[in-house]
């Protein structure tokens, strides 16, 4: 949510994702221009945006534990993020990225619940299609549900925050229609197994990034 006046720009969360202009910015040769500060001083940035009433609230995004734990360990830490927004779904359940989030109060929140579309320039294309997953029809089915709406309604049971983006408006809909049921521990415990730690956004541009954040288990 943001709020703006013709001087003042305020945001309910400002999280570290992908700041500037471009999402992608290249240099001549095409290879995707990679910036290195260090995450505490970015940190120390967002903290003073937050004092001057610029944002209520702030967080961070594909950091694993060992990452959060340097913003944690700040010498001087003013606040700690409230969020951590990661890829989540049941190929990849992030389950002890959300065992240590919870221990120290931050949130998890899900990007790609529902998986991806193969988006060419993102996804491989041999990924596996999670809205295809048998177990989850077959779940979806018992409840007279989509299998959309288990895969959402997975990571509300487990208290992940979760961002479904759709422009089609009989979907949106859907994705508002899962608080009126509930997934038993069997469903829970069957989602649960189809976890393989797959990674669709792998971002291989940023592998040889000093802070890639893929190369730790969680």
């Amino acid at each position: 949510k943001q709020n703006k006046t013709k001087t003042f720009s305020s945001s309910s969360l400002l999280s570290v994702f992908q700041p500037g202009e471009e999402l992608m910015p290249k240099d001549a040769s095409g290879k995707v221009i990679l910036e290195t500060v260090d995450l505490r001083d970015t940190w120390e940035a967002l903290e003073k945006c937050k004092d001057a009433g610029l944002t209520k609230s702030i967080g961070v995004s594909n950091f694993n534990h060992k990452q959060l734990e340097m913003i944690l360990h700040k010498p001087g830490l003013k606040y700690k993020p409230v969020c951590n927004q990661v890829e989540c779904h049941p190929y990849l359940n992030q389950s002890k990225l959300l065992e240590f989030c919870k221990s120290k109060d931050i949130v998890l929140v899900a990007y790609s619940a529902l998986g991806s579309q193969k988006d060419p320039n993102w996804v491989e294309k041999d990924s596996p299609v999670l809205l295809e997953e048998p177990i989850l029809h077959a779940i979806a089915k018992k409840h007279n549900r989509n299998p959309g709406q288990v895969a959402l309604r997975y990571q509300l049971q487990r208290g992940v925050v979760v961002l479904a983006k759709s422009f089609n408006e009989k979907r949106i809909k859907e994705n508002f229609q899962v608080f009126d049921f509930d997934l038993t521990p069997e469903d829970m415990k069957a989602i649960d197994g189809l976890n393989r730690n797959f990674r669709l956004f792998k971002l291989p541009f940023a592998v040889d990034h000093p802070y890639y954040p893929f190369s730790e288990e969680y």
